[in-house]
């Protein structure tokens, strides 16, 4: 009996820890939500420079005087790149919105900055429609380079900040499209629209834009979350891919539809980009498991990619990355980052396909599939030189893949 009250001290302080604890990680998930999911602040903002004339565009009138556009669940992953699921005209759709402080002021949770400052100053009063189109060509191929598509491109730009068809365009359109044009996933996917790979653009208001959402059956290519992936033993990665990831077949379908969309971004009509975060995280597939790559923030154009290594100082090769892993080697002698990327667009889409496809693998493919994806993790050097083989190495890839499922109901 004497040990009882040192029991009761005992679990009484286990229950208090315990309620401290579970108090923390509410307060730690509530502070992280509430600075990652500002879209609040990004419907204010908007809806205050379009009813002040500022900016406008086909989805301005449902989002701020209708309030039609529905904003549901917060996907955002930085408080700068606000991204929600949302339902708009019958569909499900994906809202995207930047959040930005005005310049020499500090940013408040609660309050809008004035993006009218930065995004919509340009262009001026006074600017013609001929002008506005020089000057989008003049920002297109400082982007993607001088191509001979970039009228063709321009065109687009101006088709769709007249979203109202009226054959001119306003000051608040060429606002509007020309804060989109600083946003490179708005670029791609408007550069990208009809391949079949990306998702579509719907609509937009000054900045904020929205894309198709997740279709009735699709889903992420990966069911594993992308944190817990490097963790895991191999042998384990491979097991927990085969039992929870759609049967082979179907893998080898997204398969054959990334490789299509590397070669797009390799040959396309308005340039070369590279993949700057090479992860399953952003590709989806549709129902019948056609492969759809879903974020682009981490696509970027060879333009930018060499603009940024040019002349930059360095120590090693990690002081040469853009985004997360285009990398280019540092030249120890000048001190200086060299303007090719180590490894190209396939060779790391490659080491991504070893974990995703080889598991499951049909046993009479699984030896030359594992062949092949191992040549091609080892493609390097400067586009350039490496095209040929690249081509080579992707037609092969392609060809056994659909070889394999060529009869089955997945084609």
């Amino acid at each position: 009996m004497g040990r009882l009250p040192g029991l009761r001290v005992r679990y009484a302080f286990l229950i208090w820890l315990s309620v401290l604890a579970g108090s923390w990680l509410v307060y730690v998930h509530y502070s992280s939500y509430s600075e990652l999911c500002r879209g609040h602040v990004c419907r204010l903002v908007i809806c205050e420079q379009y009813h002040k004339g500022i900016i406008s565009g086909s989805v301005c009138r449902d989002m701020c005087d209708l309030h039609t556009v529905e904003w549901r669940t917060c996907l955002s992953s930085a408080p700068g790149q606000q991204v929600y699921s949302g339902f708009w005209q019958d569909k499900e759709v994906i809202i995207k919105c930047t959040v930005q402080e005005a310049p020499g002021t500090k940013a408040r949770r609660d309050t809008a900055p004035r993006p009218e400052l930065v995004l919509f100053n340009k262009p001026v009063r006074g600017t013609s429609v001929e002008e506005f189109r020089q000057m989008t060509f003049g920002f297109l191929k400082a982007t993607l380079g001088d191509l001979p598509s970039l009228p063709a491109l321009v065109g687009q730009v101006l088709a769709m900040a007249d979203f109202n068809e009226d054959s001119r365009v306003s000051l608040a359109e060429a606002k509007s499209v020309w804060a989109l044009l600083q946003r490179t996933e708005f670029l791609l996917l408007l550069a990208l629209q009809g391949q079949g790979h990306t998702v579509r653009l719907l609509g937009h208001c000054g900045d904020l834009y929205l894309t198709e959402g997740r279709p009735p059956g699709s889903a992420q290519a990966t069911l594993l979350p992308a944190a817990l992936l490097p963790l895991l033993p191999a042998a384990l990665r491979h097991a927990l891919q085969q039992w929870v990831g759609p049967a082979w077949p179907s893998r080898a379908k997204v398969a054959v539809g990334l490789l299509e969309f590397l070669d797009e971004l390799f040959h396309g009509a308005y340039g070369t980009f590279h993949l700057c975060e090479t992860t399953l995280a952003s590709v989806r597939h549709t129902a019948s498991y056609d492969f759809k790559m879903a974020d682009l923030q981490q696509v970027a154009p060879e333009a930018a990619v060499r603009r940024f290594l040019q002349g930059r100082r360095c120590e090693r090769s990690e002081d040469c990355t853009y985004g997360q892993d285009c990398r280019a080697p540092c030249d120890r002698l000048l001190r200086q980052c060299k303007g090719d990327l180590v490894q190209p667009n396939l060779a790391k889409a490659c080491e991504l396909l070893r974990d995703y496809l080889l598991p499951g693998a049909p046993a009479a493919l699984r030896a030359e599939l594992g062949r092949r994806l191992r040549t091609c993790t080892t493609l390097s050097g400067p586009a350039g030189q490496v095209e040929a083989r690249h081509a080579l190495v992707l037609s092969h890839l392609k060809t056994l893949l659909w070889k394999e499922i060529s009869h089955t109901k997945y084609s």
